[in-house]
């Protein structure tokens, strides 16, 4: 980013608060999805502490901004997910009109924390969604059946599910079965956890009419897929790894009839080659 715009962003933000909730009121809001696929930017993981992906630092901000600014203006991508202060940053940059925005609710459960079942709702509720006029928010559900403190999280969770759906927004989980391995809480990735995932993030909520549920891309998607008739969306992870192999698992993830697209953060934001555009492109292929 320019260090003229840069400063520019920050003076806003000194002087003109005001300016945050402007700019939100003035957005252009987009339609329903064109077609049946969806491909999301998601951009919550500095809430969480991971500054790092492939071995490469996430912390310069401005940049970050940029890769953001690049992904959201490739065709096909239909919108973003982050925190306040990156959604914000975006407004003020005229780079959301039209897109579907997401706020992240619960970043409390901190990535290797001792707490990090425990996933308070430390980002958006439901209220400020819809005072910031955006679309939906985005809540992670972490199930260990070993961990009593998952209940407040369900809890917290199937809260935010009715009354996003209460005020016509979408509810978007992200649910896991884990467990402690080592010290560390693990996702547990396979088929049959994933489906017993996918029922008990359906069932949470006084309406399921607005949630949409947001998946690994795990082997076997056909029969984790025929769980549900909610709309599916897959997570991208992280950057490492091969991307072939990557858009490989995507294509075939993407085929059952209730995989509705994808939602890419870290491997399209920072890709090997750093090339955005050309990751952010490949990922629109797929859909």
């Amino acid at each position: 980013m320019d260090p003229d715009r840069l400063r520019r962003l920050t003076l806003t933000r000194l002087s003109d608060p005001c300016a945050v909730q402007v700019a939100a009121a003035r957005r252009e809001r987009p339609g329903p999805p064109d077609g049946d696929r969806v491909l999301i930017i998601a951009a919550d993981h500095p809430a969480r502490g991971v500054v790092r992906t492939g071995g490469r630092s996430m912390t310069d901000r401005a940049d970050l901004l940029d890769r953001l600014c690049v992904a959201l203006s490739r065709p096909g991508v239909t919108g973003v997910l982050g925190t306040a202060d990156i959604l914000e940053d975006l407004l003020l940059l005229g780079a959301l009109d039209g897109k579907l925005v997401f706020g992240s609710m619960n970043r409390g459960g901190l990535g290797g924390s001792v707490f990090e079942v425990d996933d308070r709702f430390t980002g958006y509720d439901a209220r400020s969604i819809v005072d910031m006029e955006f679309e939906g928010g985005k809540m992670l559900l972490r199930v260990d059946l070993d961990d009593d403190r998952t209940a407040p999280t369900l809890e917290a969770c199937a809260r935010a599910v009715t009354e996003l759906a209460g005020h016509g927004r979408i509810a978007m989980v992200e649910p896991f079965l884990a467990r402690r391995v080592h010290g560390a809480l693990v996702n547990d990735l396979s088929a049959e956890a994933v489906t017993a995932s996918i029922g008990i993030a359906s069932g949470l909520g006084g309406t399921s009419a607005y949630t949409w549920l947001k998946l690994p891309a795990v082997d076997d998607m056909e029969r984790v897929a025929a769980a549900t008739t909610l709309p599916i969306l897959l997570l991208g992870g992280d950057s490492g790894g091969d991307h072939a192999d990557r858009l490989r698992r995507w294509e075939a993830a993407l085929r059952p009839p209730n995989v509705c697209g994808l939602v890419v953060g870290r491997s399209l934001l920072y890709p090997s080659d750093d090339d955005v555009a050309a990751a952010t492109d490949q990922a629109v292929s797929l859909l």
